[in-house]
């Protein structure tokens, strides 16, 4: 059975408000009627007020209403247990390819037959769900490599980028060396710690400014590990002027160049020929990158000053329904 836990404040300090109401009335009290205002016929003199039943209940109701005030305001928190943060301090950068030929419908998903990007997109976005604790990003690369979703620990937000992305976006060639260069790029500025890049294209390197090669040192260089992987089925029948023929749909993919980014930089290359494959690539990876068994400890807090905030709130109320039923009872 959990052990019961008083709240605690935020800033208790704000209890030293709690006599200001007092040491206004004290410093500014009332002048008495003859000296607040002025009568002109001398001998004539104000009645004194009968003090009203009930009065002395909305002084109490407003001196509770303040010290619920001043109590919402000192942020009231119910702290929880230490609990440990998945936080792997690794950095992961996911590559994808929206080249035109990744339109290719070579990929089976649920039993159809689906375009490379969309079995992409439903296996990548699986395996992002899995890396709670990582900070991720997204990198989509066509003719030109961008940055579309920076380092960040919100998985949702990197799902949405990539659902929300587009063959051709990026152009209709291959820039690879762009692609890892984009990605060096932004961890090679962290901390030292574990920094990763998943590569993933169906084709051959055709554009962009600089060569694989040279993109590959540079991760080297910067401790960064790129795991690549070439997707595409190796047979596809395709309509042609006797009926069907079969044809090699992955013929322009480069492996061996994958293979030798994989290699240089400590990382693994992967063939994905269906989506069994694709799936299999990626929770190797997860293996090979583990996720930690113990992070940094935090002790979650919640919010409690509703509580008195609305205290407070109900006796007001009531001391205003109070003042108007003691002057409707003078009126009368």
């Amino acid at each position: 059975m959990p052990e019961f836990a008083w709240p605690e404040f935020a800033w208790p300090w704000v209890a030293l408000l709690l006599p200001l109401p007092w040491l206004l009335r004290r410093w500014l009290h009332p002048l008495p009627p003859g000296q607040a205002l002025h009568l002109p016929h001398p001998g004539v003199a104000l009645a004194t007020i009968e003090r009203q039943p009930g009065r002395g209940r909305t002084h109490w109701w407003l001196a509770l209403a303040w010290v619920c005030l001043v109590a919402a305001a000192a942020r009231p928190q119910w702290v929880g247990p230490p609990q440990a943060q998945q936080r792997s301090g690794r950095a992961m950068l996911l590559a994808i390819d929206l080249s035109g030929s990744m339109r290719t419908e070579d990929m089976h998903l649920a039993g159809q037959n689906v375009s490379r990007f969309e079995a992409v997109e439903t296996i990548a976005s699986d395996f992002i769900a899995r890396r709670a604790g990582d900070e991720l990003g997204l990198v989509l690369f066509g003719s030109r490599a961008f940055l579309v979703t920076p380092l960040t620990y919100d998985l949702d937000a990197v799902r949405a980028q990539l659902k929300g992305s587009a063959v051709g976006l990026a152009g209709t060639e291959t820039a690879i060396g762009d692609a890892i260069a984009v990605a060096v790029k932004r961890l090679a500025g962290l901390p030292q710690q574990a920094r990763v890049l998943v590569l993933l294209t169906d084709g051959v390197n055709n554009a962009g400014n600089i060569a694989p090669e040279q993109a590959a040192a540079a991760a080297k260089a910067a401790g960064v590990r790129v795991y690549t992987i070439g997707v595409g089925a190796t047979q596809m029948r395709v309509p042609d002027f006797f009926g069907m023929r079969l044809v090699n749909p992955s013929a322009d993919l480069d492996e061996a160049m994958l293979t030798r980014i994989a290699q240089d930089t400590g990382g693994r290359f992967f063939r994905a020929t269906d989506t069994h494959e694709l799936a299999a690539a990626y929770q190797t990876i997860d293996t090979l990158e583990p996720m930690p068994q113990h992070g940094p400890v935090l002790r979650p807090r919640h919010e409690l000053f509703r509580v008195p905030l609305g205290a407070a709130m109900l006796l007001l109320a009531l001391a205003l329904a109070s003042r108007a039923g003691a002057w409707r009872e003078r009126l009368a």
